[in-house]
């Protein structure tokens, strides 16, 4: 299988509130992807970090995640993207405010793969997502 990783999961590891070793329990040591989104959800983080020492940290963190394999965003994605979001809406749900869920969503369910979460709530109500989710204490 694998698993895609959603952004707030990097955020929990870089501020040390998740171990690393954490997420590869939680992910039962399967491989761990990144997409574009997360990347593009970071590399935002890093342009409006408040000071400049806050931007390095972000930076390095960035750095270290480009490290992992990327999942594509392709056509696949797209067809299953607007199935999604047609669903959340026909459903009464918010789909406008949920794009970068939806496409994260997406990729999980194109590829097969679990994907983690601190936001159950986000991603509850998309059908064919295969979720793990964890709380901090």
């Amino acid at each position: 299988m694998g698993f895609l990783i959603d952004t707030c999961v990097w955020i929990d590891v870089e501020r040390g509130n998740l171990a690393p070793a954490d997420v590869a329990e939680m992910t039962r040591n399967e491989e761990v992807y990144l997409s574009p989104v997360t990347l593009a959800e970071l590399r935002f983080g890093i342009e409006v970090a408040r000071s400049a020492a806050e931007k390095q940290r972000r930076l390095a963190a960035y750095r270290r995640l480009e490290r992992k394999p990327i999942l594509p965003i392709d056509g696949t994605t797209g067809e299953i993207f607007g199935s999604l979001a047609a669903a959340v809406r026909t459903s009464g749900s918010g789909h406008r405010y949920r794009t970068q869920d939806i496409w994260l969503a997406s990729q999980a369910i194109q590829h097969g793969f679990g994907f983690l979460t601190r936001n159950q709530k986000d991603f509850d109500d998309l059908p064919g997502l295969s979720l793990v989710s964890y709380h901090l204490s």
